[in-house]
């Protein structure tokens, strides 16, 4: 496979492949600099310019260890992942999937080999509830089971062209905040963080132990500022409320439209403004 047939081969809510024809006019035109994707869930607008060859190095990086884990093991192992995919796949069914979520209930789980649990991620993500990662305050994966005839447990082209475009790239489990003393005048750094909750009462997934809330949204905006003092390119996306806009107005800001992918009540599955916030 090639980089050019590169996806992402996870499902994230939140991801930004449906956007990114809309994200189009907003990507640097001609290459040079690095690219820093600091919350990199599914990877849709890493993979989506790493065809197109625009920068001179790739730093991916994301507070989940088990989300850096599945692309570390994606670009060095990806053979041994989808030979174990293979066998989630020939034993799914309920009480595989209950018994593969329960697994990082057990202490000595964080000592898995990293292939075992790039496969379990993998395999939950294609198989449980809407695709939705979801972890309580415990961090244990707490989805139920979705309803699917033939879920794509283990796509081998998918992720060995993904595995193409990860040659090279640096993959390392940090804080946003770390992107500061990494990045150089010319970079370009995309944010995609958890989004800011369009009203108080509106429900917050979280895809790792601590949720993202008020005060991280603040300090993410000062990094923001941080990097553009520096000479870096940042663009960054988040939810169209007055907090956001607020934390942003010296910048341009400009709009997208979104469709909610997933949402318990499918009533509000529709299409929602998004901003996207650029200092260029």
């Amino acid at each position: 496979m090639t980089i050019a047939a590169a996806q992402p081969f996870l499902k994230w809510a939140g991801g930004k492949g449906q956007l990114l024809e809309q994200y189009e006019r907003f990507f640097p035109a001609a290459r040079g600099g690095r690219y820093f994707e600091p919350f990199v869930g599914s990877g849709a607008v890493f993979f989506h310019l790493r065809r197109r060859d625009l920068f001179e190095g790739y730093t991916l990086s994301d507070a989940n260890e088990d989300l850096i884990n599945c692309f570390r093991v994606v670009q060095q192992d990806v053979d041994a992942l989808i030979a174990r995919l293979e066998e989630h796949r020939r034993a799914h069914e309920k009480t595989h999937y209950y018994a593969v979520r329960a697994l990082d209930r057990d202490p000595a789980w964080k000592e898995a080999p990293p292939v075992e649990r790039a496969a379990r991620m993998i395999y939950l993500n294609k198989t449980c509830y809407n695709g939705l990662w979801r972890v309580n305050s415990k961090g244990h994966f707490n989805v139920p089971m979705g309803r699917y005839k033939n879920p794509d447990i283990a796509n081998a082209d998918r992720l060995r062209a993904a595995s193409e475009a990860l040659r090279g790239v640096r993959l390392e489990v940090r804080g946003f905040e770390a992107v500061k003393d990494a990045a150089a005048p010319g970079d370009f750094v995309y944010f995609d963080p958890p989004y800011h909750p369009l009203s108080a009462t509106a429900s917050f997934t979280s895809y790792a132990a601590d949720d993202f809330g008020p005060d991280d949204q603040r300090r993410l905006a000062e990094v923001f500022a941080a990097l553009d003092s520096q000479g870096c390119r940042v663009m960054l996306s988040n939810s169209d409320t007055p907090f956001v806009r607020d934390l942003y107005q010296s910048f341009r800001i400009e709009t997208v439209c979104a469709r909610r992918a997933i949402n318990s009540a499918s009533g509000k599955r529709g299409p929602v403004s998004e901003v996207v916030v650029l200092n260029y």
